[in-house]
């Protein structure tokens, strides 16, 4: 399973921060959420988008993803003072300290300086340590910009329509929807950039490293050593070694490990597994190896990630060995 089909299939968006965002001139946002990832789907008009001193223009039909914690700066013109600042929890406010909920709520997920401005735009924005997600997206830059002609205009339109509806299971709906809207960008920046991916996503760019990522990613908790796998590859060890580090950026079984935690922190949202049976879902033969190789990543115990993380599965936490 490649890390984006697992991205679709496992837990993923859950109540996604959306809104359709509509400025008038001038306006700048500085945004300091330390959201994780950001999509930003320009609708009409244009913005440019700075971040770590990169001024990049987006286009009407463009989509950016944007990799946190770091802030950025959403503006009509890269060189004005943001008059409104984004804080954890989506609150915003003036720069001076202001409350502006309630002044820029515009209706029904729509937010703004005006009702009706010449700047439209889709923010989805993943709020929480999505970690296999974070798999994904930590092989694209800081901003990944795809132009409009790569992405389907009509996944966008239809997204846009769920974020303006109340209707029955909208939320879900809208979850699901930046889900893919994610992956088809993600799909579309490899493409376009196909000798600067790093990680996993330049793996499919050799056909040797492509087939060592598959058999990781569909069989995480079979007993795979370097030998195992250069034997099931057909090649020696040192080639399989070097031509995975090389473009992978690490040694397969470091890969592995770091797939298997993540897959992990995922499972933990599940308030009916225990430690025990998420060990032997990611390959580790107890759960106080599993406890150990999780501290060593995350710097807690699965107990102590799953109160963080999925607070509503607290109530299972007795079934967790710590």
């Amino acid at each position: 399973m490649d890390p984006l089909t697992h991205l679709l299939d496992g837990p993923r968006a859950r109540r996604a921060f959306a809104l359709r965002v509509v400025m008038a001139p001038k306006w700048s946002i500085d945004v300091q959420d330390q959201a994780p990832l950001t999509v930003i789907a320009m609708l009409s008009s244009g913005a440019w988008l700075v971040a770590d001193n990169e001024q990049l223009e987006l286009q009407p039909g463009d989509v950016a993803l944007v990799r946190g914690p770091g802030p950025y700066i959403v503006t009509d013109d890269p060189f004005r003072i943001p008059d409104v600042i984004v804080h954890p929890g989506q609150l915003c406010s003036s720069p001076s300290g202001q409350d502006l909920q309630l002044s820029m709520k515009r209706g029904m997920r729509t937010w703004g300086n005006t009702a009706a401005g010449q700047t439209t735009m889709l923010i989805g924005t993943y709020e929480t340590d999505a970690e296999v997600s974070s798999a994904v997206t930590a092989a694209l830059p800081r901003v990944a910009v795809v132009p409009a002609h790569e992405i389907d205009p009509a996944l966008v339109r239809f997204l846009e329509r769920e974020i303006a509806s109340d209707a029955p299971g909208q939320g879900s709906t809208i979850d699901r929807l930046l889900d893919v809207l994610l992956v088809h960008t993600i799909r579309a920046w490899a493409k376009l950039h196909p000798h600067t991916a790093r990680g996993w996503l330049a793996g499919g760019h050799d056909p040797l490293v492509a087939q060592a990522l598959a058999l990781f990613h569909e069989s995480p908790a079979d007993a795979w050593t370097l030998e195992s796998l250069s034997h099931r590859l057909n090649v020696s060890r040192g080639t399989l070694a070097s031509r995975f580090r090389s473009i992978v950026g690490e040694p397969p079984m470091t890969y592995l490990t770091n797939w298997r935690m993540l897959l992990a922190s995922e499972l933990l949202a599940n308030p009916q597994l225990t430690t025990a049976q998420i060990a032997a879902e990611v390959g580790y033969g107890t759960p106080f190896a599993l406890s150990s190789a999780f501290k060593r990543r995350f710097g807690l115990s699965p107990t102590g990630y799953r109160r963080r993380s999925y607070p509503r599965t607290e109530a299972a936490g007795n079934a967790v060995v710590p």
